[in-house]
């Protein structure tokens, strides 16, 4: 395999200027004096960031992803766990996906919106 030495400095380059604008994004929150409101604002983006990546999936996944969804978000409520929640929501959706008996009610493209 031959990798071309400009397309190995972009990637270096790249990856110089992720690593820095994080570092750099840390280093500036840590010199700031933030209010008690901003940072409970600041806690709860990663949980928003993540709600906002699933729940179009879970939405559009048809009634299969919602009962995944139903029990990874009962396993996180009784638990605390999020690997928990996930775990069992992966293997939710397994599990009701190779069911060949319900697969097809389960699934999406079957699934008649009106």
């Amino acid at each position: 395999m031959d990798v071309d030495s400009i397309t190995l400095f972009a990637i270096v380059l790249m990856a110089i200027v992720t690593y820095a604008t994080r570092a750099g994004g840390l280093w500036l929150a840590s010199r700031l004096d933030l209010s008690e409101r901003a940072e409970a604002f600041l806690d709860h983006i990663p949980g928003a960031i993540l709600i906002s990546l699933v729940a179009p999936v879970v939405v559009a996944g048809g009634p299969a992803a919602w009962l995944a969804a139903a029990a990874a978000a009962l396993v996180a409520w009784r638990t605390g766990s999020l690997l928990g929640a996930m775990v069992v929501g992966v293997a939710c959706i397994l599990a009701l996906r190779s069911l060949p008996s319900v697969a097809p009610v389960l699934s999406s493209q079957f699934l008649v919106l009106g």
